[in-house]
């Protein structure tokens, strides 16, 4: 089916018009390096990163070392040991020297060759001046990455590639824009919204192409990010919740005190739905057109019902999707509350909990509605290319 040139034209000054104002609000909240919090002020002068090899480990009990190594991540479990690590330097001005580190227990499991990043802290009073910091992890993050992409684009071919260079945009926006602005102070909620629409706009036309399918499937893709991003915001003040439920949001706080965390909540809302989202809206709009092409003669009400039959199933598979990957999430946070000896509805309750619950609960809400919303703008765009005589020659995807 061709789309006449009348809804071409209302299509494409709907999406000028949402991408006018996402660029003028991209450029309203842009981050200009001012107010940024000042980090440095708490890191020790001339401290260092080294990248290291084990070449020898001597067990020792964890609670021998003065300042116990196991905290820098996480309490040793029960009987676990500590290590004293002669560890060669393998990178830096410093290449090929050894030099002795304690190191915690999953340092210690991991023995002879095992990669350390070190941290030196010159000008240290008493003992080594090196210290373990984390184990190195990019290489095989690395070879995981590179594996994701060849499969991609092995299977999905162009349109996998384009999806990659999609998420590459992604990235660059929440690293180089959303963070900053963030981190200045700009509103998150905002900045959320701006930066969702952005990504969505360039990823969507990107990765499926510029037709009236994709560009259907985009604005019911903006119907589901409003609406999650006011449930969630409703939500977020009604459930009392204060964004400061966990180590790193106080610590956070601590540091970047013009930061509402509140309405920061409310923004990883809106980003955690984006990804499954997109691929809800763009399979109900090619739902659409496809049942159109099987069967042209059927209304724009049959259409739409004909297509709901398809979105609910997807609805019932996606909602599963949502509930366990925030499950998987949150899975130490719920094995630890689950320890307390307290009532389920005071645990299901708590803080951290009740942060999971709003996400899940409002992302799904968003996701539900797009399904409707899409379906029927792909089904009135549809009917006017039948009210203009169109044939059903098919559809450029």
């Amino acid at each position: 089916m061709s789309t006449p040139r009348g809804t071409r034209i209302a299509l494409a000054v709907t999406v000028a018009v949402i991408a006018l104002v996402t660029v003028v609000g991209m450029w309203v909240l842009r981050p200009t390096g001012e107010g940024r919090p000042d980090v440095r002020e708490s890191s020790a002068s001339g401290v260092t990163y080294l990248e290291g090899e084990v070449i020898s480990v001597t067990p020792l009990d964890c609670a021998a070392f003065g300042t116990d190594p196991s905290t820098t991540t996480g309490a040793a479990p029960a009987g676990a040991e500590c290590g004293r690590a002669s560890v060669r330097i393998t990178d830096g001005a410093e290449q090929g020297e050894s030099v002795q580190v304690d190191i915690p227990p999953d340092a210690v499991r991991e023995g002879v060759g095992a990669p350390l990043v070190l941290l030196k802290i010159p000008g240290q009073v008493a003992g080594s001046p090196y210290t373990y910091y984390d184990m190195q992890r990019g290489q095989p993050l690395l070879l995981l990455s590179i594996a994701f992409a060849l499969v991609v684009v092995l299977v999905a071919r162009w349109r996998g590639l384009r999806s990659l260079v999609g998420l590459a945009v992604a990235a660059a926006v929440v690293v180089g824009y959303l963070m900053p602005a963030l981190l200045e102070g700009r509103s998150p909620v905002a900045v959320g919204l701006v930066s969702s629409a952005a990504i969505m706009i360039v990823v969507l036309y990107l990765a499926h192409g510029i037709s009236a399918r994709t560009t259907t499937a985009l604005l019911g893709t903006f119907a589901g990010l409003a609406a999650t991003a006011g449930i969630g915001a409703l939500a977020v003040m009604q459930a009392r919740l204060t964004g400061v439920s966990g180590d790193e949001n106080a610590a956070l706080q601590q540091a970047a005190q013009q930061i509402d965390l509140r309405n920061l909540l409310t923004c990883g809302i809106i980003l955690a739905g984006l990804g499954i989202l997109n691929d809800v809206t763009i399979t109900q709009a090619s739902a659409v057109y496809e049942l159109h092409e099987a069967a042209p003669d059927l209304s724009p009400v049959q259409l739409y019902r004909q297509a709901m039959r398809i979105g609910r199933d997807h609805i019932a598979s996606t909602v599963y999707t949502v509930v366990f990957a925030y499950a998987g999430a949150a899975l130490p946070v719920l094995l630890v509350i689950s320890l307390v000896d307290q009532p389920i509805g005071r645990i299901l309750t708590s803080a951290d909990i009740s942060e999971e619950i709003v996400r899940t609960m409002a992302g799904g809400i968003g996701l539900v509605l797009a399904v409707p919303a899409t379906t029927a703008l792909a089904a009135l765009v549809i009917r006017s290319g039948q009210g203009a005589g169109q044939g059903s020659g098919r559809h450029a995807a």
